[in-house]
């Protein structure tokens, strides 16, 4: 069993009433973690340590904290095995977590080397004698909320690039992943970037709201990051607004992957399996949606039935299972409801669906149509459902009927094709043939329509977390109309 104590100032220190919650194997009930449930005065005291720690950290020199952050990178891949071990947590498989450690040292990474990247410019002035520039320097406190379903890569991504533009961070912890969360603190701690540049908050789930609103509403938190559902996202951008924080939002997805008839149909369902039911489906990219061309579908579906029909979910230490566990049981409750009521309109389900508490064996749906919540609910589980077409234009149209827009892939021979299709999907993000799920630390990440606004990612995300400042040098007499 995992303590897991708040991280303040660089102590690790108990919640100020002395108030802990419990995170329970999604698999056998027991406790894994038992965990400091922060008060309101904890929240205030983590953003004051962040505050009272930005001027040493925003003047550091560029190089050294490319240096601090390059640390934490080796810290964190050198304790891998210990971030792998609290994949209980969320009863995913250990080599998911494993995966998770090494992109998210390479979060790390691409961070530290854009800590000399933060650029300005010089721009021409009308007034005689007047050097003007735009500089951008960093913004004050910065507030991370970071969910569980790829913990250390989420919350890695949280503070990476705030704290390579200067900000100091705290990290308000997912409920459901809280040692991950704030182990990842620890190695930041651990990795010398100061007492109280990095803190970690966790709270327990009822008082989640209480907690966010009070951190949001701190006037020295100037900056909010949000990777979770749209329905939470609605609210964290609405409280960010109310208080005129800017906020970067990496909500839901309900990703699209258009099969065109001339696609390779044995490469489609390898990205298909992956992206549909990699983690159990419980990745915002995951593809959830299968839409193919008619002239090919049967056979695709054909393919694809065989492949998920040989996929198992059980308890990855059990040793046979591919997939692991869903979050919890009701998350299984839920989704097994989507897909009742996809059979009960008229889908064909063509594998998969069992359930057995929060185990859920791969589903795979045919025949959906636009009086099924599947149509348009995100099921954040190991569902896929086909939809059928004719044609490039009626795939596209498919395609783009969802409120989401985060992540899609298109199949086809014909790049040229493929991508002009590409720029007409409502996506932040289009991979040609590749699957929906693809992160790399260097790329711009982010989504469009109710999945959120904004970029994760190096350079793209420096704008957010820095404030553009104008400033003039006048060198020279000025002239006065008074």
């Amino acid at each position: 069993m995992f303590d897991v104590p708040l991280l303040i100032a660089g102590q690790a220190c108990p919640a100020a009433d002395g108030r802990t919650f419990e995170r329970r194997s999604p698999f056998t009930g027991e406790v894994v973690s038992r965990v400091a449930a922060a008060t309101l005065e904890d929240a205030d005291a983590a953003v004051a340590a962040a505050q009272a720690a930005f001027p040493a950290w925003a003047a550091l020199a560029p190089g050294e904290r490319r240096l601090r952050l390059l640390k934490a990178a080796e810290l964190m891949e050198a304790r891998s095995a210990e971030f792998m071990g609290a994949a209980s947590e969320t009863g995913a498989a250990a080599n998911w977590y494993g995966f998770n450690v090494q992109l998210a040292a390479g979060m790390l990474r691409e961070a530290a080397a854009m800590t000399t990247q933060i650029l300005g410019e010089v721009i021409p002035s009308n007034v005689p004698g007047s050097f003007a520039m735009g500089l951008r320097q960093p913004c004050g406190v910065v507030l991370g909320i970071a969910p569980w379903n790829a913990p250390v890569i989420l919350g890695v991504r949280a503070l990476a690039m705030p704290l390579a533009c200067g900000n100091t961070v705290v990290l308000k912890a997912s409920e459901l992943s809280p040692f991950t969360h704030r182990l990842i603190g620890q190695v930041l701690h651990e990795a010398g970037l100061g007492d109280g540049v990095v803190n970690v908050i966790s709270n327990a789930p009822e008082d989640a709201p209480a907690i966010v609103a009070r951190l949001i509403a701190n006037p020295a938190v100037r900056r909010v990051n949000f990777t979770g559902s749209t329905h939470v996202g609605r609210i964290v951008g609405e409280l960010a607004a109310r208080h005129l924080k800017p906020a970067l939002l990496e909500l839901g997805g309900k990703a699209p992957m258009l099969v065109l008839d001339d696609a390779d149909l044995d490469a489609a369902v390898d990205a298909a399996v992956f992206g549909a039911y990699f983690n159990q489906g419980q990745i915002c990219m995951s593809t959830e949606r299968l839409i193919v061309d008619a002239k090919v579908a049967d056979a695709f579906v054909l393919k694809l039935a065989f492949r998920v029909a040989k996929l198992r979910a059980g308890n990855p230490q059990d040793g046979g299972a591919v997939l692991g566990s869903l979050i919890d049981a009701a998350a299984g409750q839920r989704i097994k409801a989507l897909v009742d009521d996809a059979v009960a309109k008229g889908a064909c389900l063509v594998a998969g669906g069992e359930l057995d508490g929060s185990i859920m064996q791969p589903v795979l749906l045919d025949e959906v149509t636009t009086e099924m919540r599947l149509y348009r609910e995100e099921s954040f589980g190991p569902v896929a459902v086909v939809l059928r077409g004719e044609g490039d234009e009626e795939l596209l149209r498919l395609a783009n009927d969802s409120e989401f827009g985060l992540s899609a892939a298109i199949f086809s021979r014909n790049v040229s094709r493929a991508l002009a299709l590409a720029q007409r999907v409502e996506s932040g993000i289009c991979h040609i043939n590749g699957p929906t799920v693809h992160d790399e630390a260097q790329m711009p990440f982010g989504g469009v329509k109710s999945s959120g606004y904004g970029s994760f990612g190096s350079r793209a995300s420096i704008e957010h977390f820095t404030q553009l400042r104008w400033v003039t040098v006048q060198n020279g007499p000025r002239h006065y109309p008074i």
